[in-house]
């Protein structure tokens, strides 16, 4: 759900970012090792793809303290060089997976999401609740039979909502996970987003909201 783009390559930085905000990840870049051990120790990240060869503190450094760390954070390495050896190594170091450069974007976004799959508890591909199906392969979503049109920050707040399984989420959480390191917490963007998917889902109500302790369905 949250990622991390670690690439001193900053075009390439970003293509990655917006093509894995587009399939509904919250993304955060950054350019050198020491950035990405900053934000890892201060945001809880799904997956890190992790360019080797970073500036200031190298790739293979930044995986080690993770690994150290005892982090759920996934690790998906990236390189240029692609050599059986060069993925022995990376992995050896403790990635979860490794892909070599360049790369197809959909092999990149499906990697991703498997990995997400494997921090978090197992939930199955689709899930249903209350007339709800939401399909997170395909990123479809309905309720009671009718396709819903959602924004991607509407179907990744809804599926929080359902990993959840009738819990509550707080706005903090669904914040942390949601969105990027840029989000301003006293937006109220949280509370735009669920009264906006409130209106997409229809009547009547799923949505539930307890002042002062978040939102369940």
């Amino acid at each position: 759900m949250r990622v991390l783009v670690a690439e001193d390559e900053e075009v390439l930085a970003e293509l990655v970012a917006t093509g894995l905000r587009r399939a509904g990840f919250a993304v955060d870049t950054v350019y050198s090792g020491d950035a990405a051990l900053a934000y890892l120790g201060l945001h809880d990240y799904d997956v890190v793809v992790l360019d080797r060869d970073l500036p200031r503190v190298h790739g293979d450094e930044v995986t080690r303290r993770l690994v150290a760390s005892g982090s759920r954070t996934r690790i998906l390495m990236l390189t240029a060089a692609g050599s059986m050896e060069d993925r022995v190594s990376g992995l050896d170091l403790g990635a979860d997976d490794y892909l070599p450069k360049p790369f197809e974007f959909p092999e990149l976004i499906s990697r991703v999401r498997a990995l997400r799959r494997r921090s978090a508890r197992p939930t199955p591909p689709v899930l249903e609740r209350s007339g709800l199906v939401l399909d997170t392969v395909r990123r479809t979503a309905m309720r009671d039979g009718v396709v819903l049109d959602l924004s991607p920050k509407e179907f990744a707040v809804l599926q929080i909502l359902l990993e959840a399984d009738g819990a509550m989420v707080s706005a903090e959480e669904l914040l942390e996970r949601a969105w990027d390191a840029n989000a301003d917490p006293f937006t109220g963007a949280v509370r735009v987003a669920m009264s906006k998917l409130r209106g997409k889902l229809g009547e009547p109500a799923l949505i539930r909201t307890e002042q002062g302790v978040g939102y369940a369905l």
